[in-house]
């Protein structure tokens, strides 16, 4: 494989990195790690960060505002859901860092607030008004002309007024209950004969687009504000005196019994319907609603003072979104160019290539057609006699389920395992396992108590009087959607070793197979942890004996106790280390005496940095590894992931000189954590030029 490199590379960060400010930490042992749910809401402002960076395009910057809102909605249903319940069952048992669960619930306000005001700010004042100058405008109902409240008017009388349905609140009619997540009018409204007012909610139709179009021009106004004004016709004889904005977040996250459920598949359906009703987490109302409304709500929803956010700006941000569709491509981040490995290019058959040689793939810069068609190729080869494949997240539109399922229909001896546990994908899964059961593909659901996270495909062919093995093992989900937008890296590979593995390892999961040790491949729950700790170890041990000693790894999340108070005594003993760290990291770098050669940064940009590399200098004999598996917990004791040794010496180097350094040299989309657990943007010094590394591998040519 010849790797194309343009820029070349001076003072490589994986043999060095300079020094940097170091911080004494003394006390007690909590003090040794960071806060897991802060750590997340510092990778939240990163995010936001880049909604307010002017370098980055206009209609980027408002998907990242939205982006922001999403994470941050998915952080209160699933990780203050989990913190309030520990408050109300009176848990006392601190986290690791030493906070209890009340002071993180005040912690999380303390800058979930403030990062809300900043991006409300950012809309109003920045976006938005840049935007109109663009002739892009979302303009408020009372400034439309004549000619557009007509338009909008229409709209409403049409295709907003059929679907609505007020909810009326008196002694008869108990408060309606507000779904998760969805957008509410809370309306006051008195009879003509000056009777007592009533309040009525009203949801916003999610089915309707939550913009208006209201001239030939890209001139919107929210649908909420539509109906707002046309809210008469929904109240005849009746005064409106107040409508206002207001939206409930829910605890979604799913706890099911699996020793108990005799149908898992059932028992997840039964959840996710019970997901709709979870317990209210968080009450956003708009800033202009009455004091004497928001307390009303406050009671009927049940949520306390702290439970409310008073947002100046929309609710609805997500809605937002339907102007980043617009054909404005200069107002959004250019085409990436993708390119086709050598090896697998039309007209080649891609087991010979594979079985040449093995094949890496870096998306989404290698196209993503590169995995289906392998895929492709094993349903429709007559010499290939099984297909196995592990699935996390599908998508609604899944091409590679989709030719799972044709193959399945041909007859072809198909195995999918699919794991309906997946947050926030449960019933897209469900979906897909039971249209695949139906066209006879073996569909099954993985290990009681663990979630089957690993990205895997197993594809026996015959070849004569034998049978081969192809494997691929990624990073990254089954799902062309998201592989545009998350960078990940995958490899194919025909190595008899790692097929047996994969082998042994489908064994494992369909069957009853106790299986404690593998070739090469490193599996977790049952030998990851094991071999991930003795690979520090042995940096440590080399570090001790004066030999060259390096770690470089390249991870989502570091949240592993055992795991970080490993790398603190590598560091001790003298193993730089260097750590890329897109999200949560529980570990203090720079600390004297505990952690001064560690250093961790993060790279936040135009996409969203989802691969896993580890790199071991072993004395000289490099080892580089990719998986699914980040440094946490669970992904060590309570998930199944795969960890792959990358073999080819070409490979290895590209990871490690190409890969791996460009991130360590990226002075544009990097921060660099400190120890107190707050980040700082790396830029540029002296005369060194801008180097974007999410950029950098546009146009590679991996030439095998």
């Amino acid at each position: 494989m010849q790797i194309i490199s343009n820029i070349p590379i001076k003072n490589s960060p994986i043999t060095g990195s300079p020094p940097r400010a170091k911080l004494s930490l003394a006390g007690a042992p909590e003090s040794r790690l960071l806060n897991r749910e802060l750590s997340l809401i510092e990778f939240f402002r990163q995010v936001l960060s880049e909604a307010q960076d002017e370098r980055n395009p206009l209609l980027e910057r408002l998907r990242f505002v939205a982006i922001f809102s999403n994470i941050v909605d998915e952080f209160f249903m699933v990780r203050v859901s989990g913190l309030k319940e520990e408050v109300e069952q009176d848990w006392v048992q601190p986290s690791l860092d030493g906070m209890t669960a009340a002071e993180q619930l005040q912690e999380i306000r303390n800058r979930i607030e403030p990062m809300t005001i900043d991006q409300m700010r950012c809309l109003k004042e920045e976006i938005l008004p840049e935007l109109a100058r663009m002739k892009i405008e979302l303009a408020t109902y009372e400034s439309l002309s004549p000619k557009e409240r007509q338009a909008a008017e229409r709209y409403f009388t049409q295709q907003v007024l059929p679907v609505l349905t007020p909810l009326a609140v008196d002694p008869a009619h108990p408060f309606p209950y507000i779904s998760g997540l969805s957008l509410n009018l809370g309306i006051m409204v008195r009879s003509a004969d000056g009777g007592e007012a009533r309040f009525v909610r009203l949801k916003v139709p999610p089915v309707l687009p939550g913009l208006v179009q209201v001239s030939d021009e890209h001139k919107y106004v929210f649908l909420s504000e539509v109906i707002a004004a046309n809210l008469a016709a929904l109240f005849p004889g009746m005064t409106v005196e107040q409508a206002h904005t207001f939206r409930v977040t829910r605890d979604a996250d799913i706890d099911i019994r699996e020793q108990e459920a005799d149908d898992l598949l059932r028992a997840l359906q039964q959840e996710l319907r019970k997901r709709r009703f979870g317990a209210p987490v968080r009450l956003e109302v708009s800033n202009n609603m009455s004091d004497e409304m928001a307390g009303y709500l406050m009671e009927s929803i049940g949520v306390q003072p702290d439970d409310v956010y008073v947002v100046d700006g929309p609710l609805n941000v997500q809605d937002l979104l339907q102007l980043c569709d617009l054909k404005r491509p200069d107002l959004k981040y250019p085409p990436l160019r993708t390119n086709m490995p050598e090896p697998i290019g039309k007209g080649k058959s891609i087991f010979d290539e594979i079985r040449r040689q093995d094949v890496l793939l870096h998306h989404p810069y290698t196209d993503y057609s590169s995995v289906t068609r392998f895929i492709r190729a094993a349903a429709d080869d007559p010499n290939v006699l099984a297909i196995k494949i592990c699935l996390y997240r599908t998508g609604q539109q899944s091409e590679i389920a989709e030719i799972l399922r044709q193959a399945g229909e041909q007859g072809k001896q198909v195995t999918a395992l699919i794991e309906l546990k997946a947050r926030f994908d449960e019933e897209n899964n469900i979906e897909w396992a039971q249209r695949l059961e139906r066209a006879g593909v073996h569909v099954v659901y993985g290990l009681i108590g663990l979630k089957t996270h690993c990205k895997l495909t197993l594809v026996v062919r015959r070849e004569g009087h034998s049978l081969r093995r192809y494997v691929h093992i990624a990073t990254g989900n089954y799902n062309p959607t998201s592989s545009s937008t998350y960078t990940d890296l995958g490899i194919l590979t025909a190595d008899d070793e790692i097929g047996n593995d994969a082998t042994e390892f489908f064994n494992y999961l369909t069957g009853y197979s106790k299986q404690e040790e593998y070739r090469k491949l490193f599996v977790a729950p049952v030998n990851f942890r094991r071999k991930l700790t003795g690979l520090i170890e042995r940096e440590t041990a080399h570090a001790k004996a004066g030999r060259p000693a390096r770690i470089v790894a390249k991870l989502n999340r570091v949240a592993d106790e055992h795991i970080i108070e490993k790398l603190y005594m590598a560091s001790q003993a003298g193993v730089s280390i260097d750590l890329i760290v897109r999200g949560i990291c529980m570990l203090r770098p720079g600390v004297a005496g505990l952690s001064e050669n560690i250093r961790v940064r993060s790279i936040i940009g135009r996409f969203l940095e989802h691969s896993r590399v580890m790199y071991f200098a072993n004395d000289g004999e490099e080892e580089v590894y990719i998986g699914s598996a980040d440094w946490m917990l669970r992904n060590l004791n309570n998930r199944v992931e795969i960890v792959c040794p990358v073999q080819d010496p070409r490979l290895k180097k590209y990871l490690k000189n190409e890969v791996l350094e460009a991130y360590l040299r990226d002075n544009v989309n990097a921060r660099e954590l400190r120890p107190d657990g707050s980040y700082e943007r790396v830029h540029s010094l002296g005369n060194a030029e801008a180097f974007d590394s999410q950029m950098y591998f546009e146009g590679f040519n991996l030439n095998v």
